[in-house]
């Protein structure tokens, strides 16, 4: 038998301690303001209860189908309860912890997965319900997704995820959806994390109330509505340096706070566009944002980037790579001048970031691209670290921001091509574009060297 767990010393000095234990708890509470009420634990039906009358709700729902809690309840609770019966004899009054109303989808409970799923969604959409008409109205109600994702197919063959399903859920329950932001809330050397496929995030849903005088909206006016409004906050997000990892789930929070203002939304027909609909409609949006933010890119940047969707840095015939740069006004001996590409034997590739020379320097390059920003500085990055890189945006001055535009359109195709290795350098860039530009700032330039007096 191997177990998943260590037996520790609690009184020592060790992980698992009391002490230890006790240090990381009061050091958690030490950022919250005092206050003299005192927390309180309270058993209640969430479909039913009213603990949440008038106050800010923040709920971490059950997992679907992932933990069983009130099986996993049995092992310490017949112990419990021999010991503790007479202090709490209603809290202790069956033979084992009650499991009929626990809100999982267990198929052997509830006569199958179909029966099991329809058992949960149903009490999930009631319990979303209560919340949506108890809790306090001047502060949005926040709700953990945590749940691996799935697909299942209906009769007719369409297939629907768990994300949708819960989304939709939600929605019904009367809750209007105004964010959607990924929070990394595993540790990554978690036991279970250790060689499985893991999850690693959960999704935080904010939502408010719908008015119920919401309106209803066509499919061209949520579209319409969609592309005047997704733009702007897509930029929002970037200026607040969301990875590009978790951009397009960020996104999509403006893009169903815009489908969620209306009763429902409908086509032509008069049929209601469903929330799978909706978050098409929201990724092609969302695209088409992407692309426009190329208009701030030099001519043989938006060649690159239209080839590196082709054939990433691999090799490509050099037929197309100059059928394309006529497209881009470009030309492939102009682009080799640039240093961001060779060419020969009738093959053109892209160079890596570690092929680019280590003595570039941005202020002396006579054809400066944004393409070139972005892999010298992830070069630099991976190679030396955040000072190093620092040093490159100092030179690049206000330059510098269009490369971060770059790095997250790069990102966005190498997560549609799967290339998981040029994702995580571009993510890797943003995600210390922060710390870059603080260093950056306390680089001193250097003193201009001393001409000719004639």
């Amino acid at each position: 038998m191997t177990w998943d767990f260590a037996e520790v010393n609690f009184f020592s000095e060790s992980v698992g301690s009391v002490e230890t234990v006790l240090k990381t708890l009061s050091t958690t509470l030490m950022y919250f303001s005092p206050s003299h009420h005192g927390g309180r634990a309270e058993q209640a039906d969430s479909q039913n209860q009213s603990v949440s009358i008038g106050r800010v709700v923040s709920t971490d729902p059950p997992y679907y189908d992932n933990i069983g809690y009130a099986d996993l309840s049995d092992f310490f609770y017949v112990w419990l309860r021999r010991t503790l019966r007479p202090v709490f004899p209603d809290l202790f009054g069956t033979l084992a912890v009650p499991k009929a109303e626990e809100l999982v989808a267990t198929p052997y409970r509830h006569g199958g997965k179909e029966q099991a799923e329809a058992f949960f969604l149903n009490g999930m959409t009631q319990a979303m319900h209560r919340l949506a008409q108890l809790a306090h109205p001047g502060f949005p109600v926040t709700i953990y997704y945590a749940f691996k994702q799935s697909e299942t197919a209906d009769d007719a063959g369409t297939s629907s995820t768990g994300w949708e399903t819960f989304l939709d859920a939600v929605i019904r329950a009367g809750f209007a959806i105004s964010g959607t932001w990924p929070m990394r809330t595993e540790l990554g050397n978690r036991m279970i994390g250790s060689g499985t496929n893991a999850l690693a995030s959960s999704i935080i849903l904010v939502c408010r109330q719908r008015s119920e005088a919401a309106p209803t909206a066509t499919r061209r006016e949520f579209l319409t509505a969609l592309k005047s409004e997704l733009p702007a906050a897509l930029t929002h997000l970037q200026r607040g340096n969301i990875a590009p990892v978790d951009l397009a789930q960020s996104a999509i929070g403006p893009g169903m706070a815009v489908y969620t203002r209306y009763a429902k939304v409908v086509d032509a027909e008069g049929k209601v566009v469903s929330v799978r609909d909706a978050l098409t409609l929201i990724n092609e949006v969302l695209d088409e944002a992407m692309a426009e933010q190329e208009g701030d890119f030099d001519a043989d940047t938006r060649w690159a980037l239209v080839w590196f969707e082709q054939v990433g840095f691999n090799d490509g015939a050099y037929g197309d790579a100059e059928q394309l740069s006529k497209a881009k006004n470009t030309s492939i001996t102009g682009l080799e001048q640039a240093g961001i590409l060779s060419s020969k034997g009738g093959k053109v590739r892209l160079f890596r970031p570690g092929d680019l020379p280590a003595e570039w320097n941005p202020l002396t390059d006579i054809r400066l691209t944004v393409w070139e920003m972005v892999h010298h500085l992830i070069r630099v990055l991976e190679a030396e670290g955040e000072g190093a890189a620092a040093k490159l945006v100092a030179a690049l001055g206000t330059k510098a921001e269009v490369a971060r535009e770059l790095a997250y359109r790069l990102y966005t195709l190498c997560e549609r091509k799967k290339r998981a290795a040029e994702a995580m350098s571009y993510n890797g860039l943003v995600q210390s574009w922060p710390e870059i530009v603080r260093l950056s700032r306390e680089v001193q330039p250097e003193p201009p060297a001393q001409g000719a007096l004639l």
